[in-house]
């Protein structure tokens, strides 16, 4: 008999959310009772690594393979989707802008009793121009730095190019080795208890329960302006533009999506999972193949809260006068930000330092921020990244749903005018 195999399969027959739960469980556990083994938190470190090194490539291949195969007529809905994707993570920081005035926090940091306040702060055409730069970047170091916004422009690229010279038998290579990418990226997600379990281990044996009492107001704060988004705004966005109840889809994403993401912590190892939704909520393959993907990498409404709230927390604690224009503007900033934002664990505290910048906070101080942010990521990444990838799959559906309505409307008044 082939036990290792019969383990496997007993293995991957339980709930994969339950796998993970119980992961979480025994990680904090361990953390808390037994914290001298280190040992375990390299579990944690190598389910990041794995998904850091495969997300990329992920990206890549889906993109092009679904340019390259994808037919006419999606240039409308790519446009409305692109709009939505933006129009939702500009609220969201304007959500944590108002947040951050509303319960003003504080961070503890050090050796920041003589720190003044840098001139010529980071201008929004220096954070726009930064993007263009980095868009353009070598394809090769784009996939091996994750620089998600040049991935997807030399994809884009490399898919037209494909669509429009070579052979059918070319395109198909391309779409089977997105399958077995695809494949390869379940894989590691079947082993995501075991990562989690390393990571909750390593928080909890560092910091102990600390990052619920000490940064408890920060999370408070994250989390609620999140939610706010993800329950409030998103909605209205598809109500205005589908003219029925959200909630019912909203919720599905959520469970479907977002509690699985909730646990990877990557947008872009959440793919697969999303495009099986849209596969089971009836959409053109066609459509989500591309703007899965495409959401993983621009719609990153979590990653504009936590940039705008870590950056105005910074200049509460310098003591730096801030006004609410001049946050709203931080909100832009934010927004064009987390488009770029790395889709694994803990991309966007990455880019809190630019954000900073614009404050004229140095680059050293605003590590500092950075650093807390690991501190509390066990939860904010989590939930940032939950909220970020089922929107992907929200905000798809509400695309094509409009766009089947207006085709509706079209051929009916077109069938009017006939009779």
């Amino acid at each position: 008999m082939n036990y290792p195999k019969l383990a496997l399969k007993k293995y991957t027959s339980v709930s994969l959310v339950l796998r993970i739960l119980i992961g979480l469980a025994i990680g904090a556990v361990l953390g808390l009772t037994l914290p001298q083994w280190s040992g375990i938190a390299i579990l944690g470190r190598m389910f990041v690594s794995a998904l850091k090194g495969i997300a990329p490539v992920l990206v890549a291949v889906l993109v092009i393979s679904s340019i390259a195969k994808a037919g006419r007529g999606m240039g409308r809905r790519f446009s409305m989707l692109v709009a939505i994707y933006l129009l939702s993570t500009f609220i969201a920081a304007v959500c944590a802008v108002v947040g951050s005035f509303a319960f003003p926090v504080t961070l503890q940091l050090t050796d920041t009793a003589n720190v003044e306040p840098a001139a010529g702060a980071g201008s929004l055409g220096e954070v726009f121009a930064n993007l263009l730069t980095s868009m353009v970047g070598n394809p090769i170091a784009a996939v091996a730095n994750a620089n998600y916004i040049a991935i997807l422009f030399w994809s884009i690229i490399l898919g037209v190019a494909l669509k429009t010279t070579a052979s059918k038998a070319t395109v198909q290579v391309v779409h089977d080795l997105s399958d077995v990418v695809s494949r390869v990226v379940k894989w590691v997600i079947q082993f995501a208890p075991f990562g989690i379990l390393g990571l909750v281990f390593s928080t909890v044996s560092d910091n102990g329960l600390t990052v619920f009492t000490t940064y408890g107001h920060l999370l408070l704060l994250l989390v609620g302006c999140m939610l706010v988004n993800t329950l409030v705004f998103n909605p209205l966005i598809s109500f205005f533009l589908l003219r029925k109840n959200p909630y019912p889809l909203l919720f599905t994403c959520l469970k479907e999506s977002g509690l699985q993401a909730f646990f990877t912590r990557s947008s872009a190892a959440n793919i697969p999972i999303n495009m099986s939704l849209c596969k089971k909520l009836g959409l053109d393959e066609e459509f989500y193949s591309v703007s899965i993907p495409l959401g993983a990498t621009i719609n990153m409404d979590g990653a504009a809260v936590t940039i705008t709230v870590f950056s105005l927390a910074v200049a509460n604690t310098l003591g730096i006068d801030v006004s609410f224009g001049s946050a709203l503007f931080l909100g832009v900033v934010a927004t064009l930000g987390a488009c770029g934002a790395s889709g694994v664990a803990g991309g966007s505290l990455l880019l809190i330092p630019m954000a900073c910048s614009f404050f004229g906070i140095p680059n050293d101080v605003a590590m500092q921020a950075v650093a807390i942010g690991f501190i509390v990521g066990v939860v904010q990444d989590s939930v940032e990244t939950a909220l970020n990838s089922s929107g992907d799959a929200f905000f798809t559906a509400t695309a094509e749903y409009h766009d089947r309505k207006k085709r509706r409307s079209s051929a009916e008044k077109t069938n009017s005018a006939t009779d």
